[in-house]
């Protein structure tokens, strides 16, 4: 009986250690609570554009990796793309801002 109890104490902390070992990040993937808080990021970003009048959020895609934010898409002139990259900027949680915006002509 005690033999019995002891594996399933160990086949518990096994299941367990792979568990909390297969939700920690690595350099190309996130963990959960990297990726819930890139979820935030990119909500609050989508947001703020909303609320520019210059920036149209409907031409700019925005997407977040380990607290980097990568804009895309297409805008009307130089100042809108610059002015996204500073409203992106402005969000708290925000690490770097990589700018993919091309310039309509």
């Amino acid at each position: 009986m005690r033999t019995k109890k002891i594996t399933n104490c160990f086949i518990i902390g096994f299941f367990l250690f792979a568990f909390v070992a297969g939700c920690a990040g690595t350099r190309h993937k996130e963990s959960m609570g990297e990726y819930v808080d890139d979820s935030v990021i990119t909500t609050k970003v989508k947001a703020q554009i909303f609320d520019e009048p210059m920036l149209k959020v409907l031409q700019i895609n925005v997407e977040t990796f380990k607290g980097e934010v990568q804009l895309s898409g297409f805008v009307n002139s130089a100042a809108a793309s610059a002015r996204a990259v500073e409203v992106a900027r402005s969000v708290k949680g925000v690490q770097s801002v990589k700018n993919s915006l091309i310039v309509k002509k």
